[in-house]
């Protein structure tokens, strides 16, 4: 889960209305949505609370940084990458002498 703060929430919105090639991604719905952040935070807590488990955790990623965001998510994926322990199959015998015409 990328969790911005409202601040930062503010400061991309204003962002969004002030420069012409991101008014695109504007909204004037993004505005009643942000007048209710209390309770959309409420509802996000109760959700992953009820929903991450051992084998399938939520990770909150403060996202106000995308440079750190990007580097937090980077690690979390090469772990669990790396906690498969996959390896190349097994080759069918003979394949390393096979004559190729």
């Amino acid at each position: 889960y990328l969790h911005i703060s409202k601040d930062e929430q503010k400061k991309r919105l204003e962002e969004r209305r002030d420069t012409p090639e991101k008014q695109w991604k504007f909204h004037p719905g993004d505005l009643a949505v942000r007048e209710q952040w209390d309770d959309y935070m409420e509802a996000y807590e109760a959700a992953l609370s009820a929903t991450s488990t051992g084998h399938a955790p939520w990770h909150v990623i403060p996202a106000n940084s995308k440079l750190a965001r990007n580097l937090m998510i980077s690690r979390l994926l090469i772990g669990a990458l790396e906690g498969l322990e996959m390896r190349y199959p097994e080759p069918e015998d003979g394949v390393a002498g096979t004559e190729i015409d």
